[in-house]
């Protein structure tokens, strides 16, 4: 279906919430909450690559010289206030490979519609450190007019309960050339898509 602007729905979509997305950072002040405790705060994911689509999720990785959990409690709290904030939930993954503090916060709209806001709070140093941000680079510097609309297009197709990582659309799509959701489903199936998936 064309829309006005000329573009596809997806490409619409896209826009549409990527504007959003940065209407709830600024509304909640969730750059400046981590901030308060001396954090550095990196926005990840489909929002720094351009990628958003359907799925209304807004990535941070955040980080500390060191993991204080009764600090990142006082953070999160502070984010909980804020109007529109319904719910937030939390992981201690402070003794695995990540190193890491997993934080989810659910914002709802004036109309309803609801942002998960995922924020994962690491040790400077650790194995990840940097780790996403550069993939989010590489994967902004790969991409092509064509290859973005075919990878919102994938996103867009993707049922709404089924949730695929936002790097294994871009590996299939601009490392292989998938270009349909039957070659993605063969994609998958070929590799390993579990857990933290590297590229």
């Amino acid at each position: 279906m064309e829309q006005n602007n000329g573009g596809k729905e997806w490409v619409a979509l896209s826009e549409r919430n990527m504007r959003r997305a940065m209407e709830v950072i600024e509304v909640t002040d969730v750059v400046n909450i981590w901030r308060g405790i001396g954090a550095e705060i990196n926005m990840v994911g489909s929002l720094m690559t351009g990628l958003l689509c359907r799925h209304r999720d807004i990535d941070f990785h955040i980080y500390t010289e060191e993991l204080r959990v009764e600090e990142s409690f006082a953070a999160v709290a502070r984010l909980a206030a804020k109007r529109g904030v319904k719910r937030v939930a939390f992981t201690n993954l402070a003794e695995t490979e990540e190193e890491g503090l997993e934080w989810h916060a659910w914002y709802e709209e004036t109309d309803g519609e609801e942002w998960q806001m995922d924020m994962i709070q690491m040790r400077r140093g650790s194995a990840y450190d940097g780790y996403f941000e550069r993939v989010a680079e590489e994967v902004r510097r790969r991409l092509t007019p064509e290859t973005r609309e075919a990878i919102l297009r994938l996103k867009y197709e993707t049922p709404a309960e089924e949730k695929i990582m936002g790097i294994v659309y871009y590996k299939a799509v601009i490392q292989d050339g998938v270009r349909s959701m039957e070659g993605l489903r063969r994609w998958m199936a070929e590799h390993e898509t579990g857990g933290i998936v590297e590229w």
